[in-house]
């Protein structure tokens, strides 16, 4: 049967395949250690700010991987694309302020995952 198995043991299936997916996710994780970080009186603006951007990326891919139509799917990735732009948007301005170095969080991962979007994006929207 072969394929990916999540740390459960249970075999993944559909979004959960998805590279672009899996990248997002652990995004998550790091923007959720950079927000550590942060100022306390930030708790509540910036810092929840960045974590919803991060976290509506995986979200909306597994919303949209989860309908029975390749047009909501793509309606969902241009979402998830959405996310990640705001993301980007508020890592610069996390760095702009000085509360944290985000280059290489947004070379590293954020960027690529926004290139993996745009080309399923063109992919789906190709079918």
């Amino acid at each position: 049967m072969g394929g990916i198995v999540h740390s459960t043991g249970k075999a993944l299936t559909g979004y959960e395949n998805l590279k672009v997916w899996q990248l997002a996710m652990d995004l998550v994780v790091e923007v959720y250690e950079l927000a550590k970080r942060f100022p306390r009186e930030e708790l509540y603006s910036l810092t929840d700010q960045i974590k919803r951007s991060a976290v509506s990326i995986p979200s909306n891919i597994a919303e949209g991987g989860s309908r029975h139509s390749n047009k909501e799917f793509v309606r969902f990735l241009y979402i998830a694309l959405g996310s990640a732009s705001e993301l980007e948007t508020q890592l610069l301005i996390v760095e702009r302020i000085g509360y944290a170095q985000t280059t290489s969080l947004l070379k590293d991962r954020l960027i690529p995952i926004k290139k993996m979007l745009n080309a399923l994006i063109t992919s789906r929207k190709a079918r």
